[in-house]
């Protein structure tokens, strides 16, 4: 259930101080909020889902997987975005990135998206979990082979004022966060929600 609590708020508090301001952790909880009414309407998993804020630097943690039961952040890293027509594997677009649903544009798309089955990566730990577009501005991201996967490029630690390597649209982590969340993953027994946004 998703609820907020006398702890909650101290804990909330206390992590602001540490990497994120007041405003930015508010915002965060409205969209978890949105996110858990749409898991609980779509049948997704209400325990956690992912959320990565394209508003942020890309050079900057940008990726947060929430808990739902606590109200609170579990863990947070680095996500690319695609780089569009912009050069593979550089950091053009590190602070104003585009998007698009387009076949072949090496964007990636904004919106809501189902995580699908794992398969098998030429990436990063080789392991990738397939995305289903939920929304409009996604519908072909399946198609697509737009996938969750990690990267050699991408490091544990925030680059700003570099940004992170770009790829062809997919949202992609570096190798320790990609096991995190790939131990995370074997144990959903409902889809859990990506939400990329703007």
């Amino acid at each position: 259930m998703f609820k907020t609590s006398r702890i909650t708020s101290l804990f909330f508090l206390l992590f602001s101080t540490i990497t994120f301001s007041q405003n930015e952790l508010s915002l965060l909880e409205v969209k978890a909020k949105k996110a858990y009414e749409y898991c609980s309407k779509e049948n997704l998993n209400t325990t956690y889902c992912i959320l990565v804020d394209m508003n942020i630097h890309s050079g900057k943690n940008r990726l947060y997987v929430w808990d739902f039961t606590t109200n609170s952040i579990l863990k947070t890293g680095l996500c690319s975005h695609g780089c569009c027509d912009s050069m593979w594997g550089e950091d053009e677009t590190k602070e104003n990135p585009k998007f698009s649903n387009i076949h072949e544009s090496h964007c990636s798309s904004l919106g809501k998206f189902k995580i699908g089955k794992r398969g098998y990566s030429n990436w990063g730990i080789h392991v990738n979990y397939k995305l289903h577009g939920l929304e409009k501005s996604n519908t072909n991201a399946y198609d697509r082979f737009i996938v969750l996967h990690s990267w050699g490029m991408i490091g544990d630690q925030e680059s700003f004022p570099y940004g992170t390597a770009e790829g062809w649209g997919c949202p992609a982590v570096s190798n320790k966060l990609m096991k995190y969340l790939d131990n995370k993953f074997k144990t959903n027994t409902k889809a859990p929600l990506l939400w990329i946004y703007k």
